[in-house]
């Protein structure tokens, strides 16, 4: 899964390389954005990966175990990425953005913003009204989580990303305080879409990837 940084022309418009990669192991999906961010240079074209991973919980680097209320099957990994612990498991697209943002001056909280305004335009899409909320961060529908954000900067350069709740099962996080929050409501598209059908994850993906795209001004008329 190895990825090696590849170049472009000096313009920042033209749009990150897409990488739809299936279901990946976590610790190998973190060993390769580690990989590429450590060969890219000032030339190496930006990525995003769009991926599922079996269960498993990640906490970040100032996590707190006990967060996770109760041991269970599933695997416990520590990252390098920032906020709590958290839940990955299938049925939630999870977007790994290697950006170089100082190449972009673009600064962190800057950069979060976009990607929040993009996970917010693209539930606007199925007319879902979701919302930042104040010192939790991530994205909300009525007060309950349905995205999760969470980023590592190395010398002006980003990777982890986020994670958007489809269609998976939600059980896994009644074991934790999803991000670091008691009793933090968790939901999922699927379940706010109601009889209506829920597209495929390559549509889904797709729409995100234009709405990151459009956020972070990239053009993707150069795709």
């Amino acid at each position: 899964m190895l990825h090696k940084a590849t170049t472009l022309p000096d313009t920042l418009s033209i749009p990150p390389r897409l990488r739809q990669l299936g279901l990946c192991d976590y610790a190998q999906s973190l060993a390769a954005m580690r990989d590429f961010t450590g060969l890219r240079d000032a030339s190496s074209q930006d990525e995003f990966w769009y991926l599922q991973h079996p269960p498993v919980y990640t906490l970040g680097l100032n996590g707190k175990r006990h967060h996770l209320l109760a041991e269970t099957a599933i695997p416990v990994i520590e990252t390098d990425r920032g906020g709590q612990i958290t839940y990955h498991g299938p049925g939630q697209l999870v977007g790994y953005l290697l950006v170089d943002i100082g190449r972009r001056n673009l600064g962190i909280k800057e950069f979060v913003f976009h990607i929040e305004q993009a996970l917010i335009d693209l539930l606007a899409d199925y007319q879902i009204d979701a919302r930042r909320l104040a010192g939790a961060p991530g994205i909300y529908v009525d007060g309950a989580k349905i995205a999760a954000l969470g980023l590592r900067v190395k010398q002006g350069r980003t990777y982890h990303g986020l994670a958007l709740n489809l269609d998976m099962d939600l059980s896994p996080f009644n074991q934790i305080n999803p991000c670091g929050y008691a009793n933090m409501p968790v939901t999922q598209l699927a379940t706010l879409l109601g009889p209506r059908t829920l597209p495929d994850i390559a549509r889904i993906t797709q729409q995100l990837h234009t709405h990151l795209c459009e956020q972070l001004g990239y053009n993707l008329a150069q795709q």
